[in-house]
């Protein structure tokens, strides 16, 4: 604990000086006479009397003659010691220590009375600063450490007397005043302050002055008390309470908040009762009514089993009209579970879930019980996720099932895999021994791997039709598909790396499609007929490939400046590749559909997969036997080292990461055998700060704009024409481009000590994992002030060319924060649309550390989610929903 205050006593004066900047505050000497110097003291005048011979340590351990004490006092001291023989009194200075039994005190000064069984301990005047320092710490079996200005001990009687305590029971604390224990289990207090504020007066805090009380375990029952606020007394006091002092989570009741909502009237918000299950578990149910009918509930969960599992299961649901009155209310309702387990509970095995499910109108129905979040507000997507994996040790074999969910909120429509599994065998060399001697050979770098995968799963299912039985009956795919790649690599000609593979995939279905049209259709452009065969099918394709790479460097020298070269590396790749024709009709996997067309309608006939739809699809049609080809490019400068440098070593810096372009040709198709080229760049630039990164692709075929004529009106359309753009003397047409630059910057404060890492999720304690599940509920509530600035930009542009027609995009977001002063931070995001020239989603939000408090602001100018919100609240897990809020926002007052 960091000490910025003294308590005088049990007269609770104070004498600031303002000219030391840990504000500590010296002591009075007199009217703190009775903390320097009691009866008996003679350290003051020990002039004569004291061995001021320096030691490292002196220590007691003489043990105490039969009939006295059976355990004995040790004492060590840093400075030295002196021992009054004729009064029995032993003296220690400088940072002393004694123990006895389970009783240790720490202290500048300690003084042993044998004779009266008397421990007194204290600190002592700082000469520099005047500050009191090395102040008595006392710690007894399993209870938290005491901290006082000085303190009395009995090591007799187990009694004691301290001035100015300083305590902490598990979020509160108690402090000044004067405290005596009584024995094993009560503590009379006077003038002590029971508050939630770590650092003593006058600090700010929240608190409660008891002038006298006894303390028991886990309850201060009290005489008068009365409310204090930042040392400020309230006329609110009480002749006699009781002040719990838990050592562990207590049930209750938790209080709502009041306010008025335009459009769903007065309110009665988060009301509801927080039970203790067991020291696993914890539920919080809370409610908030509307006057005009509208209504929220909803429950958590939370559970902790230290070293294996932790995890919270939440379900809410909402009943709302915001139209007239007489409207049907609109239900909604929302799941979230996490789940992970500790990595040692269960060597080989994993298993973790995120869950978040939702109606399509929840989170915009909603919007309180998600503390207003714009992210959350205007999301369209919700995915969640079970999952179990094993690993068997010692063998290439792992399993992983998952049962997943994808929900659409802007289509309103949910996909869900139920359950999928994936059995992998990484890759092995049968060939090669394991006792081998030298060399692998040829045929021992054969490499051959398998894998497995299985999901049953449901496709954009409309919200309405997703419970009814008929949609799992008819719409529910399922399909099991294997796959076996087989790799060879070699080196040759000592500077081409030869490989090679094959790759044999075979997949399982229930069911296939068969399409027709219907009978007397006049047109192939009618929607066909689908209907659904079952029975077991099987599909098979394989793949060949075969290819050579390199590797080309180029370097070129300068003599003068401190550049002294640059490095241009070409990774160029070869290969052929071939796949059968599996559309042709001998394979079965493909059927052609005609229509139904009579004199004069012409018949119209396509291809199409039986497989079509299904989970893993189906073999690919058209035959591919041809080359593919990709070049890969990196740039970077040798710099002579900085002066600074002492190592003097060279420093390498990156020009261009990549530059790749990758195209193939096939030999065997009838038109269009060269594929469309595709083009990568990134990089980094000024000290990797910024990266810069580019894609894009060309089409090298001729295409022509044609006009025609539909529904009376002139309709344009592409015609694409096997022809090169270059034998016309052009370049390839840039069908698509996309460019995005982002930087962050950030500063740590070096001169500030950081604070020491904090726990992992698997080690952390019951308290620990209640207050982070707080922070959860309102992600608002951690801000990181030992960060003084961070700011990102992301630049984003978009072009795209359908020889039609030509759309641009271009947009740019800047979100970040930054330390106004040490307490204050700024926090902000915002978003421009260049071709729309508007501005998007924008926040500010302002927070104030005060220490015990909390002061957040936040703010939504302009926009559908237009808001203002200010909240001060204690940072006390235990007074947590003790808080003052002011909210304006686009419907609520």
């Amino acid at each position: 604990m960091i000490v910025s205050a003294i308590a005088f006593a049990h007269k609770r004066s104070y004498t600031v000086r303002s000219s030391n900047l840990d504000t500590i505050i010296k002591l009075d000497p007199v009217k703190d006479k009775k903390l320097l110097r009691r009866k008996g003291n003679t350290d003051t005048t020990k002039k004569g009397r004291i061995d001021t011979t320096k030691r490292t340590a002196s220590t007691d351990t003489t043990k105490k003659k039969q009939g006295g004490l059976e355990s004995e006092i040790k004492a060590v001291s840093d400075d030295s010691s002196y021992y009054d023989a004729r009064n029995k009194i032993k003296y220690y200075f400088g940072k002393a220590r004694v123990t006895y039994e389970d009783f240790s005190l720490d202290a500048e000064y300690i003084r042993i009375d044998e004779k009266n069984k008397l421990i007194y301990a204290r600190g002592h005047r700082d000469p520099r600063t005047g500050g009191y320092v090395n102040k008595p710490i006392a710690k007894n079996k399993d209870d938290n450490p005491i901290t006082a200005d000085s303190i009395l001990y009995n090591y007799q009687t187990k009694k004691a007397f301290a001035y100015n305590t300083s305590t902490e029971q598990d979020g509160n604390f108690i402090t000044g005043g004067e405290t005596k224990k009584l024995n094993e289990t009560e503590i009379a207090y006077h003038n002590i302050l029971f508050s939630t504020c770590s650092l003593p007066y006058p600090h700010t805090h929240f608190g409660i002055v008891i002038t006298k009380g006894i303390g028991e375990k886990n309850r201060i029952i009290s005489g008068p008390a009365y409310l204090e606020i930042a040392g400020v007394p309230l006329p609110i006091a009480v002749p006699f309470g009781f002040f719990p002092k838990p050592n562990s989570r207590a049930s209750g009741f938790i209080l709502p908040s009041f306010g008025e909502d335009n459009r769903l009237g007065f309110f009665l918000r988060n009301f509801g009762y927080y039970k203790v299950i067991s020291d696993y578990m914890d539920l919080t149910t809370m409610a908030t009514l509307y006057s005009k009918g509208s209504f929220e509930i909803g429950t958590t969960a939370r559970y902790l089993k230290r070293y294996n599992y932790q995890g919270s299961f939440a379900f809410n649901f909402g009943s709302h009209n915001y139209g007239v009155t007489g409207d049907p209310f609109v239900k909604d309702f929302n799941i979230q579970w996490t789940h992970s387990q500790d990595a040692n509970a269960s060597p080989g095995s994993t298993f973790s879930a995120s869950v978040n499910a939702a109606t399509r109108a929840y989170y915009a129905n909603n919007p309180g019980l998600n503390n207003y979040n714009v992210q959350q507000l205007t999301q369209n997507n919700l995915r969640s996720s079970i999952a179990y994996g094993r690993v068997w040790a010692g063998t290439p074999f792992s399993l992983t099932t998952t049962i997943s969910h994808s929900q659409d909120l802007s289509r309103g429509t949910v996909s869900l895999e139920l359950p999928s599994f994936n059995f992998n065998m990484t890759t092995i060399s049968p060939f090669d021994s394991k006792n081998r001697v030298g060399e692998q050979k040829w045929w021992q770098r054969i490499t051959v791997g398998y894998s497995a995968q299985g999901t049953n799963k449901l496709n954009d299912i409309p919200e309405s039709q997703f419970f009814k039985s008929e949609t799992f009956k008819k719409r529910l795919q399922a399909g099991i598909q294997h796959q076996v790649p087989i790799g060879l690599n070699l080196n040759v000609f000592k500077y081409f790396q030869f490989n090679t593979s094959a790759s044999y995939t075979e997949r399982w279905y229930l069911q296939t499609i068969r399409k027709r049209y219907r009978r007397g259709a006049i047109s192939a452009t009618e929607a066909p007929i689908i209907d659904t065969v079952q029975g077991f099918s099987r599909a098979g394709e394989y793949t060949l490939n075969g290819g050579f790479s390199t590797k080309v460097y180029n370097t070129l020298q300068f003599r003068k400046g401190s550049l002294k070269a640059i490095r241009h590396v070409m990774t160029p790749n070869i290969s052929f590749n071939y796949r059968p024709d599996f559309g042709d009709p001998t394979y079965g996997y493909y059927r052609r559909i005609v229509s139904n067309a009579v004199v004069p309608y012409p018949v119209a006939s396509s291809l199409y997969s039986i497989y079509e739809g299904s989970v893993f699809g189906g073999p690919s049609a058209g035959k591919f036997a041809g080359i593919s080809f990709s070049l890969d490019n990196t740039i970077e400068a040798k710099m002579k080292a900085r002066s600074t440098d002492t190592s003097n070593a060279d420093r390498k810096v990156s020009i261009l990461q990549g530059l790749s372009l990758a195209t193939s040709y096939n030999f065997v198709a009838d038109s269009f055998k060269l594929s469309p080229i595709s083009l990568n760049a990134h990089t980094a630039i000024f000290n990797q700060k910024v990266n810069i990164s580019a894609s894009g692709t060309l089409d090298p075929y001729v295409n022509q704009l044609r006009d025609s004529v539909s529904s009376g009106a002139v309709v344009r359309y592409n015609r694409r024409v096997d022809r090169y753009t270059f034998q016309d003397g052009r370049f390839p047409t840039l069908t698509n481009l996309s460019f995005s630059m982002s930087f962050s910057l950030n500063s740590t404060n070096a001169n500030k000590r950081q604070p020491p890492s904090p726990n992992t999720l698997q080690n952390m304690t019951a308290s620990q994992a209640q207050r982070l599940a707080a922070l959860d509920s309102d992600p608002s509530r951690y801000v990181d002030f030992n960060v003084p600035y961070n700011v990102s930009v992301n630049y984003n542009f978009n072009y795209s060319n359908s020889y039609i027609t030509k759309t641009t995009s271009s947009t740019v977001s800047l979100n970040g924060d930054v330390n106004v002063t040490p307490k204050w931070k700024v926090q902000y995001t915002t978003n421009y649309d260049f071709k729309a020239k508007q501005i998007g989603i924008t926040q500010f939000s302002i927070y104030r550390d005060l220490h015990c408090w909390d002061l957040s602001a936040r703010w939504t100018p302009f926009g559908l989610y237009r808001s203002f919100s200010i909240d001060l609240r204690v940072k006390a897990s235990i007074l947590q929903d003790l808080k003052l809020s002011k909210r304006r926002d686009y419907y609520n007052n």
